[in-house]
């Protein structure tokens, strides 16, 4: 076509064009709106006609750019009704770039220039470049007038007709429903915003748009931060703003601007505020700085929103002063138009720092249910429509939870608008289960002919993909292809707008019509496009945390990309995926499956909070039953959310994950920003077991909607409501609902400020919960009125135990009767009988008023009150104002008030006065156990005892001291009683007062007193000791710390003679520590300071009686020889038996003299102890003199010179004297004069000169002297530096001393040398050298000696470096042994170990046995090992371990070979632990094929391989004389095993079978069970970690009874189940001889432990069961069937669940050894019957408990129990619950007697430092984690 044709062609086609548009006006002007945003519109338009005024609007489109043109041709032929020729001259024409413009610029020309430019804002001019001048007043408020008009016109314009959205559908402009608004009442944190700080919104008071903007403050900066998460309307309310404003509604303010910061993030250069408003927003007509100025004094009418803050991206450099955030800085802090208001909007996060902490601070919350059909109603014209979807809501929750979101809400009446007309009743809300298939649907719904173009929407994704990946928003045509944009305002996917960065400078933008739209098209792309493989899928599947962090680089946009694509993956959206990607199905799938994977291993992650709630999002949306289980199986069991904010929507997806959970869990919510209505979504989520809330928002609409929540959740046991504003009227409806959770156990309100009246209110229900545990009501102060009030509820209200109130706390803690439990679990039709009704009824009341102001009124309301009430167990009403008064009356009333424990009156003002009155009013009180009255530290505290009337049930006293008073044996006096007066300033004068006030104690049996800390003094001590026997038997007296001299201190041993109950006198001097105690309190667990504050009443403990010496503890104390005289001589009197321990820095040698002097006259005395006590180097010559000059004397024990033990046998022993003195730096010098010492004493049994520096010569020179010393024991020279020397001279010295029996030498790390004796010559005598490194010039003398040594029997050479030539001399020797019957060689450098054993018969001198261990057979050993050949050829056991049979050369393995040739008698052959190649074991096994006489083959623990294996399985062939065979550790594949099962078929006399750990498995047990059926002599099975399950046990069951001698079977840690364990359990029942069954770790269950208890075998001696899931009923029935089994050895049942079932024999055990019950859920109820079962298990020895929930109770029963088991070694407590008074109570019992080496109690309560003090006192308690058993002391 020429020029011309195309020139009238095109002014036909334009024609064609503007009247195919005159005829849809409105379409034009949408389409006007969309891509010219900033158009006017106005009336002054209306005056054209309809053509002309298309002419306009298309000049208008054109100019814009050719990408403009295109895309409006694109959209004209996509929405309107065009002929087909026309569209295909339109698109061919004006949809390309070298299109219509000289005819357009032609008509374009043809109108006048005022109407082309009707209606258009004048062109923006910068106010920078714009000349001041100067006007006159008047001039400037008529520009100012103008700008403000022009500004308010602009707005309409912009926002009066519509909200924004353009292109939607008609329904969607008149639609406005305000969300939820709730103002803050706390102060703005920038660096948390809302998600750290706790915004404390306040409920139930919404805010109204028009509030928004209310203030009180007249003066600085005035900025509201409007908050709510993504789709609440942030932006919808900005626009509304705009409109309202510009309708006048807004008219406390003159001018409104209104920035978007996706926009203002574009300007990148230097701005001032002016330039802000004018050159980006809009520019006055003329002057704008007389404009600005108008402004700037009129800032308190100016409105200033920024849309977006969370958006705004930090200034490049750190100061800014041009950028956008900077200005918005300097406006929110009022150094910019100051007084002006600015309102900002953001999301939830990280707020710039720049925002005022005083700033006010609003919530969106979105739409509530009202709201939400509000909407419904004006989005709904037609009145079925409305009633439809208002129907389809109602029947959906989750559609309606979706709801919640104003933008989500929009989508789903959009997509119900369409989907409403085609659908029946509730098939529409079907198709809208999940956010991503509402987006789906609105998608399609968006259509307008119904087609969806799949190319131009995968292509509008990947744009969308493009802009969150690089943090995009706004696109220009140049992003964008026409056609896409076409597309897009077509589908009403794409708005557009104005974008301005500068004066002139102005473009149109474009953007999706929501962030989420975008990232739904953006997930679209990422499932359908063939262009994203799945890789790149799956990067994009992550869980994006709530904790917002800003950054500087860009913005993260794809907060809902990971939820859209899990929603994608749902099996629903896959045909509507297919048909995106034109029908490549499978691609689909992949894709789906693979985000199906990344969820399920996220699911499987420790995960925070915020990222729990995407993760069940992301669940929610796939659909996917079998994802949601796995995610609710793997959520943790306390799972919190803290401090980041929440929606109605978000639990309400986290409710229905928890459906397809079983096990409870716990939802804590701390700080998180909560929608009043959130409650609702939890509605019938069973599986809640503890609910908590704690924030400042929870107020009364949200306890309202929780109290509609509660009776729905089934296992809800604890409520917590903490730090809330919940009033009157909210506690109101929780009141109302809380007897409709019947199951609750635990309810707090802490912190919600609640009034008096209020908490009455609460305590009011207690009577209606009746599985309430605790109450916590704490943080609510309340007045003393009330507290009495809540007092009296207490002692009314049958199941309160405890009232706690202490300043602000205030707690109940409740106790269920025991008949409303079991109705609960088990039969709730049944009725309480009345025996329930009686222990309801005498329960027992802890109460405790502590710090809450009483006065001596409230005390006497108390009373009143207490009297009336059941039995106390404590009352604690310490810190109040009582003072001497209310202290008395309370002491008075103590009787009458059946207080069981303690009653503390401390820190109320008590009095010296006072203190009197106190002991005069308890002195009637039966119960009183203990009184301490401590005035210093303001301490009165009352402990009591059980009243003799209610011991008759101890089961029904829950305190464990209660417990442990009723075992008290009857010689006991009930009411022992315990009165500490400590730091009171008691004086001498005090004394006589004092004991009139005690003498009402003194008629209740044994009292201890306690007056240490005051100021008695020597007058006071001598005034005590005169006045102590008027107050009768005391048990102990503790007068520390009261300033006495030596004189008095050691004036009061006087009182041994003068008081009979008088046992045990501990003195500290320095430490002013003193003690006077009877016989029954505790040991010296406190020897070291004050007592430990156990409870009261532990001395009663009913422990045998035993004869218990008196006993002086001196220590700290100058100990001169005339004090030593003077205390000598007191002592002289003293009745006996007697201990006297002294302790001082240094003992002189008079000293020492003189008390070594005094103990012939002390007949009396038992034991004498100088403790850490320096003693000079002539102390072991006078100590070793005492054994001739005392004859009483049976042991002399001195340690290091600061430790000297002597004891004293009484008249009938007659044992043998021991004597030791190691580490006295005794040497040669000393050997003779100690020497002649020794030898006076008569009857010498033991001599230990250990750890001394006697050396060679000292050595030698004691050697010498032996024969003068009568030992008959031991003598034990170790550690005192010898070397080879010492060694060889023994040697030389055995025939001189014919009393020797053994010699042992170790001149190793373990430095020994001791020397064994007997009373008669010895005929035999054994010789072990270790580690002596003999050299060559040692060996002639070692042989030597050793030839002289006739009578030497047995001669042991370890690690002695001899070499070969050395070794030839020493097998020289051993070739005719004299008296030689064994000779043990170790060699470890070269890896030799030679043992050889002689027959004692002359005729038959080859050795029977050679063992070779460590070795290392090569060529250099090979003359060794041939002149062992020699020697034993008749050997008969052969035994090799750890040796190396796998060099290169096969010389080692040849040697064995031949070894094993030659040996044609062996019966037993061991290899262990050694490594053998291949050539190697071939080796082997051919010299095996020789050995038929072989009975014992022992192959295990070796490394052998496969081909190995079978050959030496090979070389069993024929063994038929095998009886037994260890193949332990060995692997085992399938050829092995049958070679081995071929073999074993013909070992008949087989009788023991050992296969551990060699993977045996199912098949391979079969098999081996069918070759060991000709076995009838086998004794031993092994089979233990093979991985064997029900079917090889089952084969292995068939056969056992056709084994008649089976004595032993091991199926250990296997696969066997309660089917197979049963099958088993039948079998064994017919091994009548058997008598050790192992059957741990396997899952048997009670079933296999009732078949075995049917009836076990007669002889059974050894039963392990461990971890084989047992229960108490299996447990039990194991018990009766091995109670009074007279052959049971040991028993193992650990790891079982063995509560209420734990082991209980009724008849004697009598050699059960060992019990092992650790980690059985043991507790305190159970242990009693289990302590019984120990008394009948006279030879028992070890008791394992460790890993159980024992307590001081359980402690408590064993002590008593030790006592009287006298083989008992080791009990294992750890990891228990025992205290250190249990642990005391422990010591107590190993002091009865028990011959115990060890009670482990590692990880138990126990403080560290009293772990030690315990542990110092009794060594045999170990608190360590390793096991450090206590050896038995030298010398027992």
């Amino acid at each position: 076509m020429d020029p011309i044709d195309l020139q009238l062609g095109n002014k036909n086609l334009w024609s064609c064009l503007v009247r195919l548009l005159s005829k849809d006006p409105e379409w034009l002007n949408a389409k006007m709106k969309f891509f010219l945003p900033n158009t006017d519109l106005d009336s002054r338009n209306e005056t054209l006609d309809p053509e002309q005024r298309v002419i306009l609007q298309l000049n208008k489109l054109h100019v814009q750019g050719s990408a403009t043109w295109q895309s409006f041709i694109h959209c004209v032929c996509m929405q309107l009704e065009v002929p087909l020729e026309l569209e295909v001259l339109l698109l061919s024409t004006f949809g390309c770039d070298d299109g219509f413009t000289s005819q357009l610029g032609a008509e374009g020309k043809s109108l006048p220039e005022s109407r082309l430019h009707q209606g258009l804002k004048r062109p923006h001019q910068s106010c920078g470049s714009s000349p001041r001048r100067k006007q006159c007043r008047k001039q400037q408020l008529e520009l100012a007038k103008k700008y403000l008009q022009l500004l308010r016109t602009s707005a309409q314009q912009r926002y009066g007709s519509r909200i924004p959205g353009s292109g939607q559908p008609h329904a969607l402009h008149q639609v406005y429903v305000p969300p939820i608004l709730r103002r803050a009442t706390a102060s703005l944190d920038t660096q948390e915003g809302a998600i750290m700080g706790d915004l404390k919104v306040e409920d139930g008071t919404d805010v109204s748009i028009s509030d928004l903007f209310n203030t009180r403050v007249n003066k600085g900066p005035r900025v509201t931060v409007l908050l709510g998460k993504a789709g609440m309307g942030k932006t919808t309310l900005a626009h509304r703003l705009c409109q309202k404003w510009a309708e006048g509604h807004l008219d406390c303010f003159q001018a409104l601007f209104l920035f978007e910061f996706r926009q203002l993030n574009l300007i990148t250069r230097f701005l001032t505020l002016s330039q802000l408003l004018f050159d980006l927003y809009l520019s006055p007509e003329s002057d704008p700085d007389a404009v600005f100025q108008y402004l700037e004094k009129n800032a308190d009418q100016v409105l200033l929103i920024f849309d977006g803050l969370d958006e705004a991206l930090q200034p490049m450099g750190p100061d800014g002063p041009g950028s956008v955030l900077t200005l918005f800085s300097r406006l929110c802090r009022g150094t910019l138009l100051p007084g002006c208001r600015v309102m900002a909007t953001s999301r939830p996060g990280k707020l710039p720092a720049c925002l005022p902490a005083e700033a006010a601070t609003v919530y969106m919350l979105g739409f509530d249910g009202p709201r939400v059909e509000e909407y419904v109603n004006h989005f709904f014209s037609a009145q079925p429509l409305q009633e439809g979807a208002l129907a389809e809501l109602q029947t959906n929750g989750r559609l309606r939870s979706l709801c919640a979101v104003p933008a989500l809400c929009q989508v789903a009446c959009l997509c119900l608008h369409h989907l409403l007309p085609d659908h029946a009743p509730g098939q529409s809300v079907a198709l809208l289960p999940t956010m991503t298939q509402l987006y789906m649907q609105m998608v399609l719904a968006l259509s307008p002919r119904g087609h969806l173009p799949t190319t131009s929407l995968l292509d509008l994704g990947e744009v969308a993909l493009r802009g969150l990946e690089t943090g995009k928003v706004i696109f220009y045509a140049k992003d964008i292809a026409p056609p896409l944009i076409a597309f897009g305002a077509t589908h009403s996917l794409l708005t557009s707008f104005c974008v301005r960065t500068g004066p002139g400078h102005q473009q149109t933008g474009y953007a999706f019509t929501h962030v989420s739209l975008q990232e739904f098209l953006a997930a679209l792309h990422l499932m359908a496009s063939p262009k994203v493989d799945k890789d790149t899928l799956t990067q994009h599947v992550t869980l994006h945390s709530r904790w917002v962090q800003r950054t500087k680089a860009r913005l993260d946009l794809s907060d809902h990309l990971p939820t859209f694509l899990a929603g994608l993956a749902s099996c629903t959206c896959r045909p509507f995926l297919s048909h995106l990607a034109q029908g490549n199905e499978d691609c689909v799938g992949t894709k789906q499956a693979a985000v199906v994977q990344v969820l399920k291993k996220l699911a499987t992650r420790k995960l925070t909070g915020p990222k729990v709630v995407e993760l069940c999002h992301c669940v929610n949306e796939t659909q996917e039953p079998e994802l949601a289980s796995l995610t609710a199986q793997s959520l943790p069991y306390q799972l919190p959310f803290h401090n980041f904010p929440l929606t109605c929507m978000d639990l309400a997806t986290l409710t229905n994950i928890l459906e397809h959970r079983e096990a409870p869990i716990h939802l804590d919510f701390d700080g998180c920003p909560l929608e009043p209505h959130c409650p609702e979504a939890l509605v019938g989520c069973g599986q809640i077991e503890n609910l908590s809330f704690k924030s400042r928002k929870c107020g009364d609409a949200f306890a309202e909607a929780l109290s509609r929540s509660l009776p729905t959740m089934g296992r809800l046991q604890m409520l917590g409501l903490a730090g809330s504003k919940i009033t009157a009227r909210g506690i109101s409806h929780l009141v109302k609902a809380l007897p409709l959770c019947p199951q609750l156990e635990e309810v707090s309100f802490r912190d919600n400020q609640l009034s008096d009246q209020v908490v009455l209110n609460i305590v009011e229900v207690l009577p209606h919960l009746p599985r309430l545990r605790k109450l916590d009501l704490s943080g609510n102060s309340v007045c003393v009125s009330t507290l009495l009030c809540l007092a009296r509820v207490a002692v009314t209200c049958p199941t309160i135990r405890t009232l706690q109130a202490r300043k602000a706390d205030l707690i109940f803690l409740l106790s269920p009767p025991t008949e409303t439990t079991a109705e609960l679990q088990r039969a709730p039709d049944l009725q309480e009988s009345d025996g329930q009704r009686k222990g309801a009824q005498s329960r027992s009341l802890t109460l405790r008023l502590q710090k809450c102001q009483l006065q001596v009124h409230d005390a006497e309301t108390l009373i009143a009150l207490l009297q009336e009430g059941p039995h106390l167990e404590e009352v604690d009403l310490s810190g109040n104002q009582l003072e001497d008064e209310g202290c008395r009356l309370m002491a008075e009333a103590a009787s009458q008030l059946h207080i069981a424990r303690k009653l503390d009156l401390s820190d109320n003002g008590l009095s010296l006065a006072g203190v009197h009155c106190v002991l005069r009013a308890v002195s009637a009180c039966w119960t009183l156990a203990e009184l301490h009255i401590s005035l210093r530290h303001k301490t009165v505290v009352f402990m009591f005892a059980q009243e003799p009337e209610e011991q008759e049930g101890p089961q029904e006293r829950a305190a464990f001291l209660d417990s442990l008073m009723l075992q008290m044996p009857s010689e006991l006096p009930l009411s022992s009683r315990r009165m500490r007066l400590t730091h009171c300033g008691l004086q001498a004068k005090h004394l006589e007062q004092l004991c009139k006030a005690l003498g009402g104690s003194c008629h209740f049996g044994h009292l201890h007193l306690d007056f240490s800390g005051n100021a008695l003094g020597d007058e006071g001590a001598t005034r005590l000791a005169q006045l102590l026997p008027g107050l009768g038997a005391l048990q102990s007296l503790n007068l520390s710390e009261n300033g006495l001299s030596l004189d008095a201190v050691l004036g009061l041993a006087r009182c041994f003679s003068t008081l009979q109950w008088l046992f045990h006198l501990d003195i500290s001097f320095e430490s002013q520590h003193i003690l006077l105690r009877g016989d029954k309190t505790g040991r010296d667990i406190w020897a070291t300071g004050s007592s430990p504050d156990f409870p009261a009443g532990a001395e009663f403990l009913g422990f045998r009686r035993r004869c218990i010496p008196r006993s002086l503890r001196l220590s700290e104390c100058p100990l001169e020889p005339p004090s030593l005289t003077h205390l000598c001589a007191t002592l002289k009197e003293c009745p006996g038996p007697l201990e006297l321990q002294l302790s001082c820095e240094f003992l002189s040698d008079q000293s020492l003299e003189t008390l070594l002097d005094c103990l012939p006259r002390l007949p009396q005395l038992s034991l004498l102890q100088l403790n850490q006590t320096g003693l000079s180097p002539k102390s072991p010559f006078l100590l070793a003199n005492t054994l001739s000059l005392c004859p009483r004397v049976k042991k002399v024990d001195l340690r290091s010179l600061h430790h000297a033990t002597l004891h004293f046998r009484s008249n009938e022993e007659q044992e043998g004297v021991c004597c030791g003195f190691t580490g006295c730096s005794l040497s040669q010098e000393h050997v003779e004069s100690l020497c002649r010492l020794l030898s006076k004493c008569k009857d010498l049994s033991q001599v230990d000169l250990s750890a001394n520096l006697l050396g060679d010569s000292g050595l030698r020179c004691l050697l010498e002297c032996l024969p003068q010393v009568p030992i008959s024991g031991s003598l034990d020279l170790s550690h005192n530096s010898v070397s080879q020397e010492s060694a060889l001279y023994l040697v030389e010295t055995l025939p001189s001393c014919p009393r020797v029996r053994e010699a042992s030498v170790n001149l190793g790390s373990e430095q020994s040398f001791r020397i064994h004796f007997s009373k008669e010559d010895q005929a035999g005598k054994t010789l072990r050298l270790s580690e002596c490194s003999f050299r060559p010039e040692h060996v002639s003398r070692l042989a030597t000696g050793l030839s002289q040594s006739l009578q030497l029997t047995e001669l042991t050479l370890t690690q002695c470096c001899l070499d070969q030539e050395q070794l030839a001399i020493l097998l020289s020797l051993v070739g005719r042994p004299a008296g030689l019957f064994s000779l043990s060689i170790s060699k470890t450098q070269q890896q030799l170990c030679v043992q050889l054993e002689f027959p004692r018969q002359e005729e038959n001198p080859e050795a029977v046995a050679l063992r070779l261990a460590h070795c290392d057979l090569g060529t250099h050993h090979s003359l060794l090992v041939g002149q062992l050949m020699e020697t034993c050829a008749r050997l008969q056991q052969l035994s090799l371990s750890q040796v190396n049979l796998c060099e290169d050369n096969d010389d080692s393995s040849l040697l064995l070979q031949n070894l094993l040739l030659s040996l044609s008698e062996l019966k037993t052959f061991r290899l262990t632990s050694s490594c053998v190649s291949t050539e190697g074991l071939a080796h082997l096994a051919s010299g095996l094929g020789h050995c038929h006489h072989l009975e014992e083959l022992d192959l295990s623990n070796n490394q052998f391989d496969e081909e190995g294996t079978k050959a030496l399985m090979r070389a069993l062939e024929g063994k038929w004389m095998l009886k037994r065979l260890d193949l332990g550790h060995l692997l085992l594949n399938s050829s092995a095993l049958t070679l081995l099962t071929h073999g074993l078929s013909h070992m008949t006399r087989l009788q023991s079978l050992r296969l551990k750990r060699n993977s045996i498995g199912d098949v391979g047990c079969c098999h081996l069970s069918e070759a060991l059926r000709a076995a009838t002599s086998l004794e031993e099975l092994d089979l233990s970690h093979n991985q064997i399950g029900d079917a090889g046990v089952q084969h292995l069951a068939t056969i056992l009874p056709g084994l008649p001698e089976l004595r032993k079977i091991d199926l250990s840690v296997n696969s066997i189940s309660p089917a197979g364990g049963m099958q088993l359990a039948e079998s064994l029942i017919l091994c009548r001889h058997l008598e050790e069954l192992m059957l741990g770790c396997n899952a048997l269950g009670d079933p296999t432990a009732l078949g075995l208890a049917r009836e076990l075998p007669q002889h059974l001696r050894v039963l392990h069961l461990p971890f084989s899931h047992l229960g108490p009923g299996g447990a039990l029935s194991l018990t009766q069937a091995l109670d009074g089994s007279p052959h049971l050895e040991e028993i193992s049942l650990a790891e079982n669940n063995l509560a209420g079932g734990v082991l209980h024999f009724c008849k004697e055990l009598p050699l059960l050894r060992q019990i092992d019950l650790v980690s059985c859920k043991i507790d305190n109820q159970t242990i009693k019957l289990l302590t019984s079962s120990f008394t009948r298990c006279p030879a028992l020895e070890v008791i394992l408990l460790s890993w159980n929930l024992l307590g001081d109770e359980a402690a408590a029963e064993l002590a008593q129990v030790l006592p009287q088991m006298g083989r008992l070694k080791r009990v294992d407590l750890e990891k228990n619950q025992i205290t250190a008074f249990g642990a005391w109570l422990l010591a107590e019992g190993l002091a009865q007697g028990s011959s115990i080496q060890v009670i482990r109690l590692w990880n138990n309560p126990i403080p560290c430092d009293m772990a030690q003090r315990l542990k110092s006192q009794e060594p045999r308690l170990d608190f360590a984690f390793f096991d450090n058993q206590s050896q038995a002391p030298w010398g027992t």
